[in-house]
């Protein structure tokens, strides 16, 4: 096609001319647009209409206070939470319940359904293989996939209303199947609770009689346990020896009270005897009607005789015989006190033997009650059985007395409820004429003027020289030499990495000893790519290059670990043992580098395991590992591969320019270790380093091998 030089130096654009174009050309895009209005008008008029209706369901619990079973609570709780109604939604759209509305409807006699022959334009589909032909589908699978293409059930956001909405070409069945689908809906939840009832009164019905029996014979063990050890029920549910023993404890308490008391009266009243003194103070005698009688008469006898004192003299004989009588009541007196003091020591002993009966009693008791104690605890047992049981039985009963009576009265309320049903739609949502048509009509406009605006600009005429002038157009030859690039671009590569691997060889020297965080060190130091470590004394050696791997990610460098051990010694402490893909499935082709490069649990490094896939199949893409090396080498700061216990001549392809190379030891005499380091010597690796997973060691004795080299 013609071209033109167009350079930013020399040509510019003239818009003004460029959208003077559109102006000049507008009766062809007026044209264009009304083809284009034409074509949507025909497109509307022979489209099929589309009605659309929707019935919508709330999911809500259809119980009230009056009929919710007592085991749910007394508080409503909620009925169903997001996934609930979302999983409502699935059932609503489940085959069963479609079918079942197909077959309420007749929606296999329907012409939309496929009832009628094809039209010409599905015809001509089907000849041309692009669809298949409706004629030799099952009717009901037809039916389906027609029936789920125009329905849409979905859950309305943060509610618990499902929408049914269905797409028809009349509107009577884009109205008759979301109702239809909605009644089912209720009915199938009705159906699954009254099902719930029947199959939840079978099963408690012979649960309850056989609870019944075991009732029975835990009461019965436990009201033969209590008769044959004797462990009669008093008050407060306790044991009647526990109960006697509470109430001779009290006893006892109380006669030991009254003993204090009476030996502490007959001390006052012996002593009061004793020592001579007046009784009047002591209560015990005072309160003896006796002595009270005898302390009026010696009152009334001090009394005459101190009124004969007066005219009568000592000796008068009326003044001695009252003198007499006087002597004559104290000494009654004072014997009646000896009285009262016998009846206190006879008070007294009274109760010191009671005392002794109750003690000897309450240690009887005590027996008795520990004994009854240890028996106790066996009954106790037998009527926490007995007590389940029963409450186990209560609880059944209660439930199926509450599942019998909904199933005979028929009472199964569903938890769902349609609270807008679906009406015959009175214009149908598609095809919208005017909105198709003016669409058209602006798109018209839009793409005739895109394309009046191109044409005018790859014609030249729109394009002017800095200086003002058009540019003349040239040939597409010309155009397509001025393009060519004067050379071809060449990205710079790194010339060590086109070096093909060869051993490090170097001036004879002593194999050196590393700790692991010596190591971690030296590589970090010498800024190595690559490090290979080699474990001669097997799996647990291998640890080495796991902890020297750690230490570098510790320090805040990208490492990586490529584990190429048989076993996946060192890829699994790093996985907890998971088996993920690696270096096999990579060689064999059955894995990407991000599907087999995983990250340490244990620290921010790296590590690619052995992998899933057969060593004989990656052995056949074994020539790819130096270019995965490379690859690795240029994403990562240090390249750790643990080679295991490999011949010193089977790491020629890993080591490549500025490699470093380990020997794992855990004992540096051990002999494997010292056969490896020699075999190294031998093939021209002599910068070696031991490594020990304990640290810096003292050099061993030299080993005879290295002298000899």
């Amino acid at each position: 096609m013609p071209g033109f030089q167009n350079s930013a130096d020399s040509t510019d654009i003239d818009l003004g001319r460029l959208f003077a174009s559109i102006g000049r050309h507008w009766l062809r895009i007026l044209l264009g647009s009304l083809l284009f209005a034409a074509a949507a008008f025909l497109f509307v008029w022979t489209a099929t209409p589309q009605y659309r209706a929707e019935t919508r369901l709330l999911i809500e619990s259809r119980e009230s206070v009056f009929t919710r079973p007592e085991a749910s609570g007394s508080n409503e709780q909620p009925l169903l939470d997001e996934e609930g109604v979302t999983s409502q939604v699935e059932v609503i759209l489940s085959t069963d319940n479609l079918r079942r509305v197909a077959e309420k409807l007749d929606l296999a006699s329907e012409p939309e359904f496929g009832a009628d022959d094809p039209n010409r334009l599905t015809q001509l589909l089907v000849l041309a293989g692009l669809v298949s032909d409706p004629a030799q589908m099952p009717v009901d699978e037809r039916v389906m996939r027609k029936l789920r293409e125009n329905l849409s059930v979905y859950r309305v956001e943060k509610s618990r209303v499902i929408v049914i909405e269905f797409t028809s070409n009349t509107p009577r069945l884009a109205a008759a199947v979301p109702n239809a689908l909605a009644d089912e809906f209720v009915a199938g939840s009705q159906a699954v609770k009254r099902d719930s009832n029947v199959s939840a009164t079978d099963w408690l019905a012979p649960e309850i009689a056989d609870l019944t029996q075991r009732v029975k014979e835990a009461e019965a063990k436990v009201a033969e346990y209590r008769a044959r050890h004797g462990l009669i029920v008093g008050e407060n549910n306790t044991v009647l020896s526990t109960q006697q023993l509470s109430e001779l404890s009290s006893e006892l308490s109380r006669v030991r009270a009254n003993r204090a008391t009476a030996e502490a009266n007959l001390d006052s009243v012996r002593k009061a005897l004793d020592s001579g003194s007046t009784l009047d103070a002591l209560p015990e005698v005072v309160a003896s009607p006796l002595i009270q009688s005898l302390r009026e008469r010696l009152a009334q006898t001090r009394a005459q005789i101190a009124d004969l004192s007066i005219t009568l003299l000592p000796n008068h004989p009326r003044i001695r015989a009252l003198n007499a009588q006087l002597a004559n009541l104290e000494r009654q007196i004072r014997a009646e006190a000896g009285n009262v003091l016998k009846g206190l020591t006879n008070t007294v002993e009274t109760e010191r033997a009671r005392e002794q009966q109750l003690v000897a009693d309450l240690n009887r008791l005590k027996a008795e009650s520990g004994r009854a104690g240890e028996q106790e605890v066996d009954l106790r047992a037998l009527e926490r059985e007995a007590a389940a049981q029963r409450d186990l039985l209560q609880s059944y009963m209660t439930r199926y007395r509450e599942a019998s009576s909904r199933q005979d009265r028929n009472y199964v309320p569903a938890d769902a409820r349609i609270f807008s049903r679906a009406t015959e739609p009175a214009e149908p949502y598609y095809p919208r004429k005017l909105p198709i048509i003016g669409a058209a009509f602006g798109a018209g406009l839009l793409v005739m003027s895109i394309l009046t605006l191109l044409g005018e600009l790859f014609s030249g005429r729109a394009m002017v020289p800095a200086g003002g002038a058009r540019l003349e157009p040239v040939n597409e030859i010309e155009t397509l030499e001025a393009a060519k690039p004067a050379a071809p671009l060449v990205l710079p590569v790194a010339q060590e990495k086109l070096v093909p691997p060869t051993p490090v060889l170097a001036d004879k020297s002593k194999d050196r000893e590393m700790g692991i965080a010596g190591v971690a060190r030296h590589l970090i130091e010498r800024g190595s790519g690559r490090a290979l470590f080699i474990s001669p004394e097997g799996d647990e050696a291998a640890a080495s290059s796991v902890m020297v791997a750690r230490e570098i990610a510790d320090a805040g460098l990208r490492v990586l670990l490529i584990d190429l051990t048989t076993n996946s010694v060192a890829g699994k402490p790093m996985l907890d043992g998971r088996p993920l893909p690696g270096i096999t499935d990579l060689l064999a082709g059955a894995a990407q580098f991000t599907d087999v490069i995983h990250v340490d649990l244990y620290s921010d490094a790296h590590v690619i395991p052995s992998g899933t896939s057969e060593p004989e199949r990656a052995m056949q893409g074994i020539d790819r590992l130096p270019m995965v090396l490379d690859a690795l080498d240029t994403a990562y700061s240090i390249v750790i591969v643990e080679c295991g216990p490999v011949r010193a001549e089977s790491i020629r392809r890993l080591a490549g320019a500025g490699c470093e190379l380990f020997v794992s030891a855990i004992d540096v005499h051990d002999s494997a270790v010292t056969s490896a380091t020699e075999a190294l010597e031998v093939q021209g690796y002599r910068d070696v380093t031991l490594v020990t997973p304990v640290g810096h060691i003292a050099p061993p004795p030299p080993m005879p091998g290295l002298d000899a080299a």
